[in-house]
């Protein structure tokens, strides 16, 4: 304890630091704290709201003097929310994260009724449709509130969604009376989270309100992108190894299978090749008579065509080169004869 919690505890009654240390071992025994608004609650809802968190987090309300003395005593970066402590507050304890309590809270909002002279938290949205009333002076209510709002087909109808106060702007006694005719509870009534403080960090509301979904959404993508970095720059992790050996694996058996390396795990493609080559070639001879017997009813192999091709280029070739070689020989063959008729001459 700081020498000046030591002097604030010398100076204030027993019953106070009591309370204090009361609230010091709240706070201390939670892993998030914050600071709520409380008001405009009415007590009952209070002690349902209350009641509504039991097991998941803890409100605790007190003097404001002493909630910002019992932060102070805790210190430790705590004392950063006693900024945040004025007018009707509560601290509020939790084991979960900020992000999770600031949603809990949010959620367990209900919609209410506004009064003239609160504040509008949010725009006053009057929504287009019949109001259900009978054609009388209310038409005229709506009209000088800011509705577009006529008498059609028997009854008072809000012709398109008229906004007839913006945020921020002062509820008056004739809107005030319009909306709580037409049952409107422009605001929210809850705890209002102003500041959270968890693992060191002081968050603000704005920091926790997050779009669950598109969150979730954005971390799956760049976990994708991650994974294909680690995969395209052959990175081996605990999660991409698996992919990269099997990678690996297609393209060491393609390599295989391209130089005809008889490995045994190869061996059976290229039997398979080998015969899809084959097919191919019987199916490019036009004359079934000039094949081997065993080859005569064999159907031809679809995606063996290039390859079929391929090898009756090949043959034709072999064919070119035993003409060469043919005429070659018989070149040689006149110069042999040549020869013999000189040798001739020369013995006659």
């Amino acid at each position: 304890m700081s020498a000046e919690g030591e002097r604030k505890t010398e100076t204030i009654p027993q019953w106070k630091q009591e309370e204090v240390d009361d609230i010091v071992e709240m706070i201390e025994s939670y892993d998030s704290v914050g600071v709520v608004n409380i008001a405009g609650i009415p007590s009952r809802q209070l002690q349902d709201m209350r009641r509504d968190l039991h097991g998941t987090a803890e409100l605790r309300v007190s003097r404001n003097t002493l909630l910002v003395r019992a932060l102070e005593e805790v210190n430790d970066g705590l004392e950063g929310l006693t900024e945040h402590i004025a007018g009707q507050v509560g601290l509020i304890g939790t084991d979960s994260n900020p992000f999770s309590l600031y949603q809990e809270l949010e959620s367990s909002k209900t919609p209410a009724p506004i009064g003239a002279g609160e504040i509008a938290p949010n725009d006053i949205v009057v929504p287009e449709g019949d109001t259900g009333v009978d054609p009388g002076p209310f038409v005229g209510e709506l009209q000088s509130i800011g509705a577009d709002a006529r008498i059609q087909e028997g009854s008072i109808q809000v012709l398109s969604d008229s906004t007839v106060l913006e945020a921020g702007g002062e509820v008056s006694q004739d809107l005030a009376n319009v909306l709580n005719e037409l049952g409107i509870e422009p605001k929210e009534v809850g705890l209002d989270l102003r500041g959270v403080f968890s693992d060191g960090v002081l968050f603000a509301p704005e920091e926790l309100e997050l779009d669950v979904e598109e969150y979730e959404q954005d971390i799956a993508a760049a976990a994708s992108r991650a994974f294909n970095l680690s995969v395209n720059a052959e990175y081996p992790t605990a999660t991409t190894l698996p992919t990269m050996l099997q990678s690996a694996t297609g393209d060491a058996k393609s390599l295989a299978l391209s130089a005809a390396i008889e490995d045994p795990e190869v061996v059976p493609d290229l039997i398979s090749k080998a015969d899809a080559q084959l097919r191919a070639l019987a199916g490019a001879i036009d004359d079934p008579d000039a094949l081997p017997e065993e080859l005569q009813d064999v159907e031809t192999a679809p995606a063996a065509d290039e390859q079929a091709d391929d090898q009756t280029e090949n043959t034709d070739s072999e064919d070119d080169a035993d003409d060469a070689e043919a005429e070659t020989d018989e070149a040689e063959d006149d110069e042999d004869d040549g020869d013999a008729g000189d040798a001739l001459g020369e013995m006659f």
